[in-house]
């Protein structure tokens, strides 16, 4: 590619994938609410708030690829996640839409079904049960790139990411954990192959107690590599969680407990 769009660099997974993944096209255009200091010799910065549909449709212009990881990444208002995650998704894909079509990958989220039990084995088409706004916007997010692709022909990775960190921190991680190195050789794969469609791909890795089904994805040619087995023996050593803990119960984990939040509180 010439130029990949990065948005929501300022965040962990964005700091991450400016460095893992730069090799991807000549020039990679950042973009965030907050400054995304330092700048690389071939990044190109641009503060951009996703609900400014001219700055998104300027952001977006020119670019062969999108990494579309920007907007509200936790439970917040609702009025929060409507303007970033909701206006947000339809400003950018409007802007692809009028400049060329570039291919997209969606961070979509685990939230989008945190309400099933862990005790539960799921596949990418059984319904969503999203535990919050947070999850209810990343499901709307995966309605408008399904849209735009049987409307227009739109290509989108959908990634409902679990918990893409360095290693896993806590139990509920060992099974929603997904590497960076994992994380970083889907995104080169989704970039590579000739036809893409529009999948939903479980963003985990090949976790022994993993919850996720991703098996419809043969025809990408990825598969995830680690496993947070490697880090069972530290995990096994932090504090036992009450057995009706959300996060024992819930895919989502605590996300499920979260309290509708008012604007005011933000």
């Amino acid at each position: 590619m010439k130029r990949l769009l990065i948005t929501g660099a300022a965040g962990g997974v964005g700091k991450m994938a400016r460095k893992r993944l730069s090799h991807l096209a000549q020039s990679i255009r950042i973009s965030d609410i907050v400054p995304m200091d330092p700048i690389a010799d071939n990044e190109e910065a641009i503060i951009c708030d996703l609900a400014d549909e001219a700055t998104v449709h300027a952001l977006v212009k020119d670019c062969d690829g999108i990494l579309h990881l920007g907007g509200v990444s936790v439970e917040k208002s609702y009025d929060l996640i409507e303007a970033a995650n909701i206006r947000g998704v339809h400003n950018l894909y409007e802007a692809a839409r009028m400049s060329g079509q570039p291919r997209i990958v969606f961070a979509s989220s685990n939230h989008t079904i945190g309400f099933y039990p862990q005790t539960t084995r799921l596949t990418a088409d059984m319904p969503t049960r999203p535990d919050g706004w947070y999850g209810i916007s990343k499901v709307y997010g995966e309605a408008v790139a399904q849209m735009y692709h049987a409307k227009f022909g739109q290509e989108t990775a959908i990634v409902r990411i679990g918990s893409c960190f360095e290693r896993p921190v806590d139990r509920r991680m060992m099974a929603t954990w997904f590497s960076y190195d994992d994380f970083c050789r889907l995104i080169e794969r989704v970039f590579a192959v000739p036809a893409l469609g529009c999948p939903i791909i479980w963003g985990a890795s090949a976790n022994s107690g993993g919850w996720w089904d991703n098996s419809h994805l043969d025809w990408l040619g990825w598969a995830p590599e680690d496993n947070s087995e490697t880090y069972r023996d530290e995990i096994e050593r932090l504090p036992q969680r009450p057995a009706d803990a959300p996060d024992v119960l819930w895919q989502g984990g605590m996300f499920t407990a979260d309290p509708v939040v008012k604007s005011k509180d933000c």
